[in-house]
């Protein structure tokens, strides 16, 4: 909702002021210009991106109308279900968490927590790092390593299609030129004419070059540092995932090893260490009943 918010704040704001100053919106609708710019900035994708970053696109683009992906509430429950894991592992070795991993959907302890167990991504890179611990074949001081190539792997498969977004962003004023000299080549096969005609052409080729500064500076360039900022969001939730259980797997104490995930967050996310201590210790106090 912020992002349409902003979007009406915009065009609101120039579509405002052009008919505050005696100007005609009908004078703005060109179709022709529409249909240079808008096709030209969508071939220019085309040509940049493989299909699977165009759609990966899409996808962050309608994501990014739900707003920040992850709030205090999803770190809650993320911390939680860390906890009753890394008890259970302290308890009766990293085996005894063998069917959580192997099987998180049908996890006694992940169905606790359904807003974490909906959480595909998350669920696969937490399994992903517990597994290769609990079958032996690394050993914990390597974990951390392999969980930070992972993060740079998804860090890039993120940053791609914001990539191309932003590249097409600043196409755009360029294709508003080439519009805008397409409108100029126009008038001078008409220069013979009324000036009044004369005039109207010329205005339509302007209205090219508006277009083209005002998609990309009032629309795309501020979606894609929106996006950006979405990912970064995702990518720290997988970080403070990835802290907390390679603190554990090298031999921390369960809450000492979230206390090390905690501390790569904002404090609007996840609170303080002594409220992350007592919510921890009372479901330690429900599991022992």
């Amino acid at each position: 909702m912020i992002i349409l918010l902003g979007a009406f704040v915009v065009l609101a704001s120039v579509l405002g002021g052009f008919t505050m100053s005696g100007g005609n919106i009908g004078n703005l609708m060109h179709i022709s210009e529409f249909i240079v710019i808008g096709g030209a900035g969508l071939g220019a994708m085309l040509i940049m991106a493989p299909k699977r970053i165009l759609m990966e696109l899409l996808h962050q683009v309608i994501a990014s109308f739900k707003g920040a992906p992850y709030g205090r509430d999803d770190y809650d429950a993320l911390f939680k279900a860390l906890y009753e894991l890394f008890v259970l592992g302290r308890r009766n070795g990293m085996v005894a968490l063998e069917e959580h991993v192997m099987s998180p959907q049908s996890s006694s302890i992940f169905q606790r927590y359904p807003q974490f167990q909906r959480n595909k991504p998350a669920i696969e890179f937490l399994c992903g790092g517990l597994k290769p611990i609990i079958d032996g074949r690394i050993k914990p001081d390597q974990l951390h390593h392999l969980l930070m190539v992972e993060l740079e792997r998804v860090e890039e498969e993120a940053h791609a299609p914001v990539g191309v977004l932003a590249r097409t962003a600043d196409s755009m004023p360029g294709f508003g030129i080439v519009a805008a000299v397409l409108g100029i080549v126009i008038t001078m096969q008409a220069i013979a004419g009324p000036i009044e005609t004369i005039g109207v052409k010329v205005a339509t080729a302007l209205v090219g070059t508006f277009l083209g500064i005002f998609i990309a500076y009032g629309f795309m360039s501020p979606l894609a540092a929106n996006l950006e900022f979405l990912n970064a969001s995702r990518l720290a939730y997988l970080r403070c995932i990835a802290e907390c259980v390679g603190s554990f797997a090298n031999g921390q104490a369960p809450l000492m090893a979230i206390e090390f995930g905690r501390r790569t967050l904002e404090r609007s996310l996840c609170g303080t260490a002594d409220e992350l201590e007592t919510q921890l210790k009372g479901i330690g106090s429900q599991s022992k009943k």
